[in-house]
């Protein structure tokens, strides 16, 4: 029999099969998709907004690690305290080499400001080393080059909102028919074209002709997915340039490459990986799961394991559905939730309100082992435990905090049920 059934396939999960196959368990890690990290910047934030006072606006948080003290007494950090965080990333930090995407952040531990898809300054704790170098503390101005008839990257915004709030900036265009031969491209398809050398050279040759001595380039995240690393350091010896990417609306690229390396990083610890596994039940025996089920074609599925992690995401990660009435629920154990259960106190009044909505702080309430527990406290089942974005007690997306919570709440889960009887 499995020691552990992980389910759900985001940085919560990964990580959690990361940390019990490296202790010596035997993993499975089944999910219904592909995770969030398709949809996000790449990035790993740890907080970037500190929950905002009644009234007030959220404030912007230079040091991270330093806050968590003053987080929610309700929120994960607070479980975990500043150690588990700290050591959580500097865990994966040191992963990160290993799989050939190297992640970096500041020396200080302040976040980083990297420019957002509009222009925007975005706080980061760590970035993967291709979007480090748009750090907005940097001192070099920036050329942001955009590629003529493609979706989703508006070079000219970019550049006329960073320069708005102070950050020298300039846009350029290059054409389409530089990366590829078909007129119309989506993001992920352009960067499997950046694989080819040949496609990277032509690039380089024509940014080269572009920039100005003391100038870095900004692109958008579409360097390479199997051979970005190379793709990076081949533009940026071809230019004399700081060359960096600007994530773009989703499909996320940084996201697919990160998934995509932590995958082959846990299949080759002998985790099982299975996508297409959609969580529809289970079956328990007074406290103790017996099996989870996942909907095939005909009869369910039944995956039997000692122990099992839930880590499937929230309401917008498809962990928890609702129903016209208000009712919300988990959707493989129907775990207890303190998301609000009526459909009028979903939302604040304003869709921008600084406080957010309940609907997405509302969540999975665990104990200090990380076991999803009833309201006297008590766990709901013995061998179940739960990490990621389903936990209750933040809005980790308005908080900028998603994976944050998620590595450092997977590997403390992972650690706490290698060592439970």
């Amino acid at each position: 029999m499995l020691d552990l059934l992980v389910i759900g396939a985001g940085l919560a999960g990964l990580q959690a099969a990361v940390t019990a196959a490296q202790a010596g368990a035997r993993v499975r890690l089944i999910a219904k998709g592909l995770s969030a990290t398709h949809w996000a910047a790449g990035t790993v934030d740890v907080l970037g907004y500190a929950p905002a006072a009644e009234g007030a606006a959220p404030e912007l948080v230079q040091r991270p690690l330093d806050t968590i003290a003053t987080m929610p007494a309700a929120h994960p950090y607070r479980l975990l305290g500043r150690d588990g965080v700290a050591n959580a990333l500097e865990t994966f930090a040191a992963l990160t080499p290993e799989l050939g995407l190297p992640y970096e952040g500041s020396a200080n531990g302040d976040n980083l400001l990297l420019p957002s898809p509009v222009g925007a300054p975005r706080p980061a704790f760590l970035a993967p080393r291709g979007q480090r170098g748009g750090d907005l503390s940097r001192p070099e101005p920036m050329l942001i080059v955009g590629f003529q008839g493609m979706r989703d990257f508006y070079p000219e915004l970019i550049a006329a909102n960073l320069s708005k709030q102070g950050f020298a900036a300039r846009a350029a265009f290059l054409p389409l028919s530089l990366l590829t031969t078909q007129s119309d491209r989506n993001t992920v398809q352009l960067a499997y074209g950046l694989d080819d050398s040949l496609v990277a050279a032509r690039l380089g040759n024509e940014l080269k002709r572009l920039v100005k001595p003391g100038e870095r380039i900004g692109l958008p995240a579409i360097l390479g997915v199997v051979n970005h690393q190379r793709v990076l350091d081949d533009l940026r010896t071809q230019t004399g340039a700081v060359v960096f990417e600007i994530p773009t609306l989703p499909p996320s690229v940084p996201g697919i490459r990160l998934h995509a390396a932590l995958r082959k990083h846990v299949e080759a610890l002998g985790v099982r990986v299975e996508i297409g596994m959609e969580g529809i039940g289970f079956h328990a025996q007074g406290d103790e799961i017996q099996w989870v089920e996942t909907a095939t074609s005909a009869r369910p599925l039944k995956h039997r394991a000692a122990k099992y992690l839930l880590a499937t995401g929230g309401i917008l990660g498809g962990g928890f559905n609702s129903d016209h009435l208000g009712r919300v629920w988990e959707v493989i154990f129907n775990l207890p939730l303190t998301v609000p259960q009526q459909r009028h106190q979903w939302f604040q009044s304003q869709f921008m309100d600084p406080q957010g909505h309940p609907v997405f702080r509302g969540g999975v309430a665990v104990n200090g082992d990380w076991q999803p527990r009833q309201a006297d406290g008590t766990p709901v089942y013995r061998n179940l435990w739960a990490a990621g974005g389903l936990l209750a007690g933040g809005d980790y997306i308005q908080e900028r905090s998603l994976e944050g919570v998620a590595l450092a709440s997977g590997r403390a889960a992972a650690q706490r049920l290698m060592h439970a009887a």
